[in-house]
């Protein structure tokens, strides 16, 4: 039921597009489908947003690797408000790669998302206001990197659990827009209509900041080198209410509201990320790569 109705959306966002080349009388466009860019870019503090980029544990020399994409399908522009409204796509994994037994670049575990989301901005002199609506189905996997073949049997006695989270959130942010800087603060609550074990609460929040130093170290081959630091907080109940905490200190080349590349460092603590594994408490430091995309 759930694939048909997304099937059905996309069916009639494909089918009234001819609508979204209409203009004001001013003559500016108020409807189009398929803009260009990105309205509201994620997170690059939490996990469970679209992302393409590897994470690397010095610890252990595993690996966290995100593929995934935000894509806005249509864009109502509300000129007289300086004011817009887009609805898009989100499909994203992230996945777990270990080595076993001399097998490199196993994938042990793997979370599955994807839904959709509305978001409404308006922006003031130097500063702007967001709230963006989403709508996601997470399911959680392990993988045969997480399976022993030799004795047949699932690695450390841990067997797959039937995980499964659809969850509505709501965020509402903030961002200021310097010359030299930006920063933004966010925050929002979520709701799962369901969750699989049913020990997890349906309950979260979420909340943190990013701040960045625009072009702080001048042009790096004809792109800004912008220094950010970024932390988000997470308050989850799975099943006891734990807050998960995620800091990011790195530097992007390019965009810093764009498209970009952006090195990083990374500090997290709290349950683990990977959804098969949710009730184990870690604490983990990480460098990585991620791709910011339009």
């Amino acid at each position: 039921m759930k694939n048909k109705a997304f099937v059905y959306i996309l069916f009639l966002l494909a089918g009234i597009s001819p609508l979204f080349g209409q203009s004001d009388s001013a003559g500016s466009s108020k409807y189009e489908f398929m803009p260009s860019g990105l309205h509201f870019l994620p997170l690059k503090g939490n996990n469970q947003e679209a992302k393409i980029g590897v994470l690397y544990y010095p610890e252990d020399a595993n690996l966290k690797l995100d593929i995934g994409n935000s894509i806005d399908l249509v864009k109502l522009n509300f000129n007289s408000f300086n004011s817009r409204l887009t609805f898009g796509i989100d499909f994203m994994a992230y996945a777990y790669s270990t080595s076993f037994k001399g097998n490199r670049l196993q994938i042990d575990a793997l979370d599955g998302l994807f839904g959709g989301n509305a978001c409404f901005s308006k922006d003031f002199s130097d500063n702007k206001f967001f709230t963006r609506f989403r709508i996601i189905h997470n399911s959680a996997h392990f993988a045969d990197g997480h399976y022993d073949i030799s004795t047949k049997s699932w690695i450390g006695n841990q067997s797959p659990i039937p995980f499964t989270r659809d969850f509505g959130e709501l965020l509402f942010a903030y961002e200021w827009i310097k010359t030299n800087s930006s920063a933004k603060i966010y925050g929002g609550p979520a709701y799962s209509t369901l969750v699989r074990p049913s020990v997890l609460k349906k309950y979260s929040f979420c909340g943190g900041f990013e701040y960045a130093f625009i072009n702080a170290f001048g042009k790096v081959l004809n792109k800004d080198s912008n220094v950010f630091l970024t932390y988000y907080f997470n308050l989850a109940g799975t099943p006891v209410y734990q807050g998960n905490n995620n800091i990011l200190l790195g530097m992007k080349f390019g965009n810093w509201y764009g498209k970009g590349f952006v090195l990083y460092t990374n500090y997290y603590s709290g349950n683990n990320v990977f959804s098969e594994y949710y009730k184990d408490l870690i604490k983990k430091f990480g460098i990585g790569f991620l791709v910011d995309f339009e």
